[in-house]
């Protein structure tokens, strides 16, 4: 006998419902987040902050946080600006693979961390290793995206007010 596998179509596969309309009963608070998103995207871009690197990172952290909205957001925006499919799918076991530069690892190490702080409540090892690799411009940056890409994380998860898959660039 022959076991055959297969997978659903995604076509059929099943919706996940809304919990709550979040941007529609927290419209300022919303608003509040975009605000922050383009704060912390400025201070990305003043310290001349990679572009893949920051999608890297988002991708990385809404793994983590398991915001699945987020997760195709991100992976959309990093191949629009020319990530390899290879390194988006490696990220989940990025420290087992030679994809990524020392300075991407010391981030994407940071990025964990500060998701999971009430772990280990970020070692100081791992700050200091992301701060050999940038400056403190680029810390204050690299912060501020991990900050925020964790608070639309949690917004995401606990309302599900955003549709995986909707999302164009």
């Amino acid at each position: 006998m022959t076991n055959i596998q297969t997978h659903p179509n995604p076509t059929d596969a099943t919706p996940i419902p809304v919990r709550l309309d979040f941007d529609e009963h927290a419209r300022g608070f919303s608003a509040a987040m975009s605000h922050l998103d383009k704060a912390a995207t400025k201070e990305l871009d003043a310290a001349r902050f990679d572009p893949k690197l920051r999608e890297l990172i988002r991708v990385r952290v809404s793994q983590i946080n398991g915001c699945a909205y987020c997760i195709d957001m991100h992976t959309k925006d990093a191949r629009a600006i020319g990530e390899n499919e290879q390194r988006l799918y490696a990220l989940p076991a990025w420290r087992e693979t030679p994809f990524f530069t020392e300075p991407e690892r010391a981030a994407l190490a940071l990025g964990e961390a500060i998701t999971l702080a009430s772990h280990d409540h970020v070692p100081l090892a791992t700050y200091q290793e992301a701060a050999a690799h940038f400056d403190e411009n680029e810390m204050a940056a690299l912060i501020s995206l991990i900050v925020t890409i964790n608070a639309w994380n949690a917004i995401g998860v606990s309302t599900r007010a955003w549709e995986p898959g909707s999302y164009e660039i």
